[in-house]
């Protein structure tokens, strides 16, 4: 699933203004700066899982070459984890 630039903004604004209004946050800085930052953060985070998911993709395809038995989408996921553990990468 890809998400575009717009739903990460619109996520962005969500997310700060919702926490602004329940007064969890108290900004030091001006508003749009920290959804910038969130943005920033976010759009970080999406392209690394998407690295992550190509190169499972990769290897689990290459792994199923060698060995039509396997269960391609249980590899794959096994393998996506195991490449998000050696990231320090939450999924």
């Amino acid at each position: 699933m890809t998400i575009t630039d717009a739903q990460i903004d619109a996520l962005a604004n969500h997310l700060v203004q919702g926490l602004i209004a329940r007064g969890s946050i108290k900004p030091k800085v001006n508003e749009k700066d920290l959804v910038a930052c969130v943005v920033e953060l976010m759009s970080s985070n999406f392209e690394t899982e998407a690295k992550i998911d190509d190169e499972a993709d990769r290897m689990a395809e290459e792994q199923a070459r060698l060995d039509p038995r396997l269960d391609v989408t249980r590899l794959r996921g096994m393998i996506r984890q195991r490449l998000a553990e050696k990231q320090g990468f939450t999924l």
